[in-house]
């Protein structure tokens, strides 16, 4: 039985999180959270935002993105398909996600097409695990 307070553990599981995205392998180098928030600038930014408490666009605000349950951000609109996906968010989800959101979660509503290159999905997946309080 763990018996650390929840907010305890949830810290070190997002700080686990972090390390384990910044070590995917991503064309045989480590993941780079600063090159990972220009190609989420890039890709994401015109639709999602990051800041703590910050409101959502098109689409949800990613921070605390890291080990939340899919379709949860309060207020925001979700399709069915994320809603009911059941998936936790994480440096291997994401992956799958972000490399083909349409074919990883049928019925998503999500009109980005993906990011084919690894090595971008791993910088991308290394800067939103360090979205977190």
């Amino acid at each position: 039985m763990n018996h650390f307070p929840l907010s305890r553990r949830r810290g070190r599981i997002l700080a686990a999180l972090a390390l384990l995205a910044a070590a995917l392998p991503a064309a045989g180098r480590a993941a780079d959270a600063t090159r990972g928030a220009d190609l989420f600038d890039n890709y994401c930014g015109e639709c999602h935002t990051t800041r703590p408490g910050g409101s959502s666009r098109s689409a949800p605000n990613l921070f605390g993105l890291m080990g939340r349950r899919t379709g949860t951000v309060e207020g925001f609109a979700y399709s069915d398909a994320n809603r009911g996906a059941g998936w936790i968010w994480s440096p291997e989800t994401l992956d799958t996600y972000l490399a083909a959101p349409k074919t990883a979660m049928p019925g998503t509503v999500m009109k980005f097409q993906g990011v084919k290159d690894a090595a971008e999905r791993a910088d991308i997946i290394a800067f939103l695990a360090t979205l977190h309080a």
